[in-house]
């Protein structure tokens, strides 16, 4: 039997069409830079939704992770002189290895303490790169590191059309790399420990390695789009150490909505673009920080699963009515069963 595919395959499939259109009609260079950039914010804030959503892990080391990627990625293509290319994937490696350094004490602690450490393991991580100026560039930071290349094509020139494919294939590839995992039995184990932890580890799930699994995971994708971040831009600066990062990546998560990987990623572009379209408003410039913090509470207070419940519930509500009704057209009626019945043919055994 053939399955047809459902109402969010259909919309999913639309938008990558789109996204892979949106760089043939729009020809701005601002606004392709602004897609990039929300593509990078929407690889970060998706890989922290496998954690801080999906495992129930307050990782607050993220951001280090997304700098390690940086720096990593920079350091290996400038000093060493490594292909960009092979050097995004040490940014996700080196992320991956910050991960399970910060997992040795998270993965038994549990509550404010996590967030404390992971919190005080990304200052840590920001303080190292700044007092190894020699190597870092300090608060000054690493400028003009070498960028990606194809033969006979040159990134560079191309009003940042390459750079928008590479950025968006990143992230399709993230959300499906993220996707699969959530729906493996990995995916359910973490989300069995977030919901119900003592019933989980008595139904043998290890939680050490589990959330081990979940951290490395995460922080590899983080790592990866660090990497292109610093390819991108061809600097590398102490600032994506910041707090400001840290509330700005995470209220892309919150008012997404958490244990939504779609979630995220659309909450990226929508406070890219609108914490862009009022920086060039007069007046605006300043408090356009301000204004997005109202935003994401006004989100969370009226939908406190963030904008991924809206496009679920109606998705799911109307995907129900189309099952229903089908039903209604396949199953036969009452009348139609009791008609059958006495259409039937008489039995030899009632007439004798």
């Amino acid at each position: 039997m053939m399955v047809l595919p459902n109402r969010k395959t259909w919309l999913v499939s639309g938008l990558v069409v789109a996204g892979l259109l949106v760089p043939i009609f729009v020809q701005d260079v601002y606004l392709r830079h602004l897609f990039i950039i929300s593509f990078v914010y929407g690889i970060v804030a998706a890989s922290w939704d496998l954690t801080l959503g999906y495992a129930g892990i307050f990782n607050f080391a993220h951001v280090a992770f997304f700098g390690a990627g940086v720096y990593a990625t920079g350091l290996t293509a400038k000093l060493l002189g490594i292909d960009p290319w092979a050097a995004m994937l040490i940014g996700g490696l080196a992320a991956s290895v910050a991960a399970v350094i910060v997992a040795l004490p998270v993965v038994r602690l549990q509550g404010v303490y996590v967030v404390l450490v992971t919190f005080a393991f990304s200052q840590l991580v920001m303080q190292l790169v700044i007092n190894q100026s020699d190597i870092t560039g300090g608060t000054q930071g690493m400028v003009r590191v070498p960028t990606i290349w194809l033969p006979s094509y040159n990134f560079l020139r191309d009003y940042k059309f390459g750079y928008y494919y590479v950025a968006f294939m990143l992230l399709v590839t993230t959300i499906v790399c993220l996707r699969w995992l959530v729906r493996s039995d990995f995916g359910l184990s973490i989300r069995a420990l977030r919901d119900n932890e003592d019933y989980a580890v008595s139904r043998g799930i290890p939680i050490a390695r589990q959330r081990l699994k979940a951290l490395v995971a995460s922080a590899f994708f983080t790592g990866v789009a660090g990497g292109f971040y610093v390819i991108y831009l061809r600097v590398a600066s102490p600032e994506v150490f910041d707090f400001s990062t840290v509330s700005l990546v995470l209220s892309m998560v919150l008012v997404g909505g958490t244990s939504s990987i779609y979630g995220p990623v659309f909450a990226a572009l929508m406070l890219t673009f609108t914490s862009e379209g009022l920086a060039n408003i007069d007046n605006f410039a300043e408090g356009r920080h301000m204004l997005v913090a109202v935003v994401m509470i006004v989100v969370l207070l009226f939908l406190p699963k963030g904008l991924a419940s809206v496009m679920s519930n109606s998705l799911g509500g109307k995907a129900l009515e189309m099952l229903s009704r089908r039903k209604r057209m396949l199953a036969p009626s009452v009348d139609d069963v009791e008609q059958e019945k006495s259409r039937a043919p008489v039995s030899l055994d009632r007439l004798t």
